[in-house]
């Protein structure tokens, strides 16, 4: 297998007249954890909608796993091993924990409608599967003593546990991370990293937007960071930081 899992050349996107992003490529290798960072409006959230299909590329090339997925549609993104959170909690928030987790295992379930509503002896071994998997997912991230909560009771820092258990139940090689550690405290936020760890050491490669620098620094193999839809530098943390770029991005300190 080639050692590029995610790769993309010239994106382009454009809502009317404004351009938000503009010719960005970048490529992701398995196993590592890939940040991208820069200042709010930078185009960040919008290259991971273009990348999960929720938006459509306007221009470039998209290849994920030696599959082009050039302005595919999200069922066939998550299908193909691409699976996400969000910057703003998306659960189903009147379901259980347990629940919640079950119905992100809907992409690799193959029981039909026919099969569900007699409860074919197939059909019941699949659900049984499925909640089995649920659990130990739930486990996975710590909230296992959660499951049968419902999702809008559980707190802040374990709805976001919670999200990533559902991305995760969809099988995904590539999980992709949309601020994680927003509102966490520092305790919060090491729990989180160490899960990020466990997670890329299981042969998960993981793609994270995050706004809290000295985790990205600390965590991310390659960071790339974008300005007004552009990537202006790419590299290891310790390179990026330096960069001259990067420090008037985030600081607005520059040449006059």
């Amino acid at each position: 297998m080639s050692e590029v899992l995610l790769e993309i050349r010239g994106i382009n996107k454009r809502f009317g007249g404004l351009r938000a992003l503009s010719d960005v490529s970048l490529s992701i290798k398995r196993g590592e954890i890939y940040g991208l960072i820069g200042p709010n409006g930078a185009g960040k959230t919008t290259l991971f909608n273009v990348l999960t299909g929720l938006y459509q590329p306007d221009e470039g090339e998209f290849s994920f796993n030696g599959r082009d997925l050039f302005a595919a549609k999200p069922h066939v993104v998550v299908a193909s091993g691409i699976a996400r959170t969000f910057q703003n909690i998306r659960l189903f928030h009147n379901m259980t924990a347990l629940e919640n987790v079950m119905v992100g295992r809907h992409v690799r379930s193959h029981s039909g409608i026919v099969g569900a509503v007699l409860r074919s002896a197939s059909n019941r071994y699949e659900e049984q599967a499925i909640k089995q998997r649920a659990q130990e997912l739930l486990a996975y991230v710590g909230i296992a003593h959660r499951a049968q909560d419902v999702a809008k009771h559980l707190s802040y820092g374990d709805q976001r546990r919670l999200e990533i258990a559902r991305a995760l139940a969809t099988d995904s090689i590539l999980l992709a991370l949309d601020e994680p550690a927003a509102g966490m405290n520092s305790t919060e936020t090491e729990a989180l990293k160490q899960l990020m760890q466990t997670i890329r050491a299981s042969g998960v490669t993981i793609l994270l937007i995050e706004h809290d620098v000295k985790l990205m620094m600390g965590l991310c193999d390659r960071i790339a960071v974008l300005e007004y839809g552009k990537k202006i530098a790419e590299g290891i943390p310790e390179v990026v930081k330096a960069d001259p770029k990067v420090i008037e991005a985030y600081l607005g300190v520059g040449d006059p």
